[in-house]
């Protein structure tokens, strides 16, 4: 601002001091709605719902789990018993079958042929007989005759004694027919049932589970064909190292969980196999299965008790967050704001899991409605 003159000074001054003021008030005001708004920003969201537990450290049973898989108590595996063709598949996976079904037809021409041989080598055999019988009979009557005439000293005893001769032998050769009559009736039988193994039936009534060969495929003695399974009847077989088999027996208990069905009860061991796999160092264990939804081949796991105790911390599943690679839990801080941390978790106990790093004995965390909780927001 110019002012002209001294009269003005004053006035000039006085001027400069109301434009100031209001500058001043101008800023004030202004300065006051940041500041608000600059305490909503900063102010943290409020979490409602969450339920906080204390890191508590106990005695947790010492467990070992076991690894195993899911089969058929009652398996069969249906082989070729004869070589072949295979002309006809009766069934497909997934089928059920009865016992006594017809599976396969296989194409035999060879085994076909011998049991024709052997039905004519019966009938042979037979006609054999009755000539042997024919011949018998005329010796017997032929014989008596003799004897009369000996009697009445018709003729010489040696002449007698020939026909008696000639009797004796029509006698032994109905013996040797019959003999052969027999023999062949065995190989006709012999013939036909493996004439008869070019129609493979089911030894068990079951679920096929499996095909090991085509239609058209040339088989051979011993060379399977497929598996046919028990579906109402399942057993877990765990490995158990040999270093705690002295502690496993039949009649111990076992938590079991097949994760496939989301399955996890409380079950006793009822076999194991005395002799251990020389690959793996394990023993077998056989746990029956009640349950339903099974299928052979699925993967499932045993916690056994090993009767002690050592120290950890225990937290429920439900508090674990995972992402990606990442597990980890939501702390709660002395101002009562969450903290995301990284931890590290061991076994399972039922609905807790322990966890071996990360945790510290009296934190506060977040044990039910993880799924809510943000990076610094206030729990209440």
């Amino acid at each position: 601002m110019t002012c002209l003159g001294s009269g003005f000074k004053q006035m000039c001054v006085a001027g400069s001091m109301i434009v100031l003021v209001a500058v001043s008030l101008t800023l004030s005001g202004c300065g006051g709605k940041d500041d608000d708004s600059r305490k909503k920003a900063e102010s943290p969201p409020v979490i409602k719902g969450v339920l906080l537990e204390t890191v508590r450290t106990a005695d947790i049973p010492e467990t070992v789990e076991l690894a195993g898989t899911v089969r058929a108590r009652t398996s069969a595996v249906v082989s070729a018993r004869i070589a072949g063709t295979v002309t006809a598949f009766k069934v497909r996976e997934g089928d059920r079958v009865s016992k006594g079904q017809l599976l396969v037809r296989l194409d035999a021409q060879e085994n076909q042929a011998n049991a024709s041989v052997a039905i004519s080598g019966v009938d042979e055999a037979r006609r054999g007989l009755e000539e042997a019988h024919s011949r018998r009979k005329m010796a017997d009557t032929t014989f008596e005759r003799y004897q009369k005439l000996l009697n009445e000293q018709a003729i010489t005893r040696q002449e007698f004694d020939i026909k008696q001769t000639e009797r004796d032998l029509a006698a032994q050769g109905v013996g040797r027919a019959e003999a052969r009559l027999r023999q062949s009736q065995g190989g006709s039988r012999a013939a036909s049932a493996v004439s008869g193994y070019t129609q493979i039936v089911a030894p068990v009534s079951g679920v096929v589970t499996r095909k090991h060969a085509d239609l058209g495929a040339t088989v051979f003695p011993a060379q399977p064909l497929m598996t046919i399974e028990d579906d109402g009847n399942y057993q877990l077989e765990l490995s158990v190292p040999e270093s705690i088999a002295l502690s496993v027996k039949p009649g111990t208990a076992v938590q079991v969980t097949i994760d496939a069905v989301n399955a996890t009860f409380s079950a006793r061991i009822t076999e194991i196999v005395p002799a251990a796999d020389t690959a793996s160092r394990t023993f077998i264990a056989k746990i029956a299965l009640e349950q339903k939804g099974f299928k052979s081949g699925m993967f499932g796991r045993g916690t056994l008790s090993m009767g002690s105790s050592v120290k950890g911390m225990l937290v429920p599943k439900k508090a674990i967050v995972e992402r990606g690679s990442l597990t980890s839990v939501w702390v709660v801080d002395k101002s009562s704001l969450t903290r995301m941390r990284l931890v590290k978790v061991g076994k399972s106990v039922g609905d807790t899991v322990e966890i071996l790093s990360g945790l510290s004995d009296g934190e506060r965390m977040v044990s039910s409605g993880a799924e809510k909780v943000i990076e610094g927001a206030k729990v209440e």
